[in-house]
This record gives C-alpha cells, sequence and structure tokens, in this order.
C-alpha cells in the first residue's frame, strides 16, 4: 500500500495549534468543511469541540456517564453508547466521517467496530497508539515489565486496553477486510509527523500513534 502526506493545518491559528492535542488538529485537518461526523468514544468532547469550530456538524458517543456529562455541559450533542455494541444501530452512510481516536484498543471486537466505521461513514478516522513504538519494546525487553508512556498511563491491571496493536497490525487488518487507506500518517512522541517517505517498518518502530483517514475498498 502507499502512503500519501498529511493534509496542512490550512486555517488554524496560532492559539488553536497551541490548545489543541497535535493528534486532534491532525484529524481535524483531514475533515472537509460542513461535514456531517460522528466521535466515538469522545471523551471529555475537546475533539468534538475543535471540529466544530471549523464548521463542522459533530455527534459524540461516549461510554462514561462522566464524559458525557462533561461533553453536555459544553453544549455539545453527545450520548451515551458504546461501540462494540450499539454502532449495529446505526443506518448505513448516516456521516460523512466517523471517527475512533483513541479508542480501537479498548473495543472488544476492532475488526467489527472498524467494519461498522465505514458501513455508517462513508469515511472513517481511526487513531490509536502504536504498540510496536521503541520505548514499548525497550521497557519490555529491559524491564520485563508492561510498558507505560504518557499516551499509555495506565498499570496492566486498571487499563481499559484489551486488544493493543501496532500499525503494522492494523495495516494488515485494513488490507484483509479490503480497506482503502487514503492517508496514514504516524507521529512521534512529541505529536511531530514522521517522514512520508519511510517504510512502514520505519513507522512501526518510531510512530508514538498512527492516524489514518480509511474509505471502503474492494472486498476480497
Amino acid at each position: 500500500m502507499s502512503l500519501q502526506g498529511v493534509l496542512p493545518l490550512n486555517g488554524f491559528s496560532g492559539g488553536e495549534v497551541l490548545a489543541y492535542r497535535p493528534d486532534h488538529l491532525l484529524v481535524a485537518g483531514m475533515v472537509e468543511r460542513g461535514s456531517k461526523v460522528l466521535d466515538i468514544g469522545c471523551g471529555d468532547g475537546d475533539l468534538l469541540q475543535l471540529l466544530e469550530s471549523r464548521g463542522i456538524d459533530g455527534r459524540g458517543i461516549e461510554l462514561s456517564r462522566e464524559g458525557v456529562n462533561h461533553c453536555v455541559a459544553k453544549g455539545l450533542a453527545v450520548v451515551q453508547g458504546d461501540a462494540d455494541t450499539d454502532l449495529v444501530d446505526y443506518p448505513d452512510d448516516a456521516f460523512d466521517y466517523v471517527i475512533l481516536s483513541q479508542t480501537l484498543q479498548a473495543t472488544r471486537r476492532p475488526k467489527a467496530v472498524l467494519e461498522n466505521l465505514l458501513r455508517i461513514g462513508r469515511r472513517a478516522i481511526v487513531t490509536f497508539p502504536n504498540f510496536g513504538f521503541w520505548r514499548l519494546r525497550l521497557q519490555l525487553l529491559v524491564g520485563g515489565h508492561m510498558p507505560r508512556t504518557d499516551n499509555l498511563p495506565f498499570t496492566w491491571y486498571d487499563t481499559p486496553n484489551i486488544h493493543f496493536c501496532t500499525i503494522k497490525d492494523f495495516v494488515q487488518l485494513c488490507d484483509e477486510i479490503g480497506v482503502k487507506m487514503e492517508r496514514a500518517v504516524a507521529l512521534d512522541s512529541y505529536g511531530r509527523p514522521l517522514r512520508v517517505a519511510m517504510p512502514w517498518w520505519f513507522w512501526n518502530m518510531f510512530g508514538e500513534q498512527g492516524v489514518f483517514l480509511l474509505s471502503r475498498g474492494e472486498r476480497r
């Protein structure tokens, strides 16, 4: 699969860039203005707020009641729901984009969730922590314990993450179910995109996060 560059952050002021997480800015730059978007696992609603500030019609699903309350207090259209069980209730092509940000690894059936994203949305944006990142490998190799980073702060016994994957794993899954990758970006530990021309193994080793813009492809 070939790689394409990330969209520049056109339209963002310096204040916006400072106020939001790099992966959120990247995701927002992939969404066309005026689009109808569903953010699954939207947390406190920071990404939804960013999208709405750019003229995007955003809705959200969040598993935790606390997260839903935070979002509603911000005036966001968010309901409580579970990506593993509730996406089947949405009709086909209900949204222009469906976003799954830092949530894939917490789902029970990631493959089914990914297939539902591209059923209810014309495009999907998926971001996740890369378990193949070199610092995680080093902690396992040298420390002999489950890794912890700023991006993965939980201990093994209280983590919500149950299906860790690497960038390589995710690319293989997309290939298996016939998903088209329109854009792919790996971010380093500072939130900076790695060079597009680098091979997959480099991204898998040095990318702390993966960000993918997907659309439906030919099922094999």
